[in-house]
């Protein structure tokens, strides 16, 4: 069983910048394709990010590409969401999550076994 636990959210003018961070328990988290999704309200969950393997392969939505970035640091069991130039559109609920298999379809929510809490995000105009 892997808990995650996201912080790092909170309110953000447009144009302004967050850095999420999901710190994860156990022992295996450099083998966990770890990603980041998000859920606005009356929506439903839409991929972000993810990141996997030794090299640290990234893949990214396509509403995100180029304003975040993925990052991880296997040392202390902790995944990173720096997003950049951030407007009133990635208003969300932000969620981590850790599945056991790299192999699988990375931007679907079925993927992936374990899930944060989430943390808030708004972006005000």
């Amino acid at each position: 069983q892997v808990q995650l636990v996201e912080s790092g959210g909170g309110v953000v003018q447009a144009g302004g910048s967050l850095r999420l961070s999901c710190t994860a328990s156990g022992r295996t988290f450099s083998t966990y394709i770890m990603g980041w999704f998000r859920q606005a309200p009356g929506k439903g969950r839409e991929f972000v990010a993810a990141i996997w393997g030794e090299l640290g392969s990234t893949y990214y939505g396509d509403s995100v590409k180029g304003r975040f970035t993925i990052s991880r640091d296997n040392a202390k069991n902790t995944v990173y969401l720096q997003m950049n130039s951030l407007a009133p559109e990635d208003t969300a609920v932000y969620y981590c999550a850790a599945g056991r298999s790299s192999y699988r379809v990375k931007w679907e929510v079925r993927s992936y076994d374990f899930w944060g809490q989430g943390t808030q995000v708004t972006v005000s105009s």
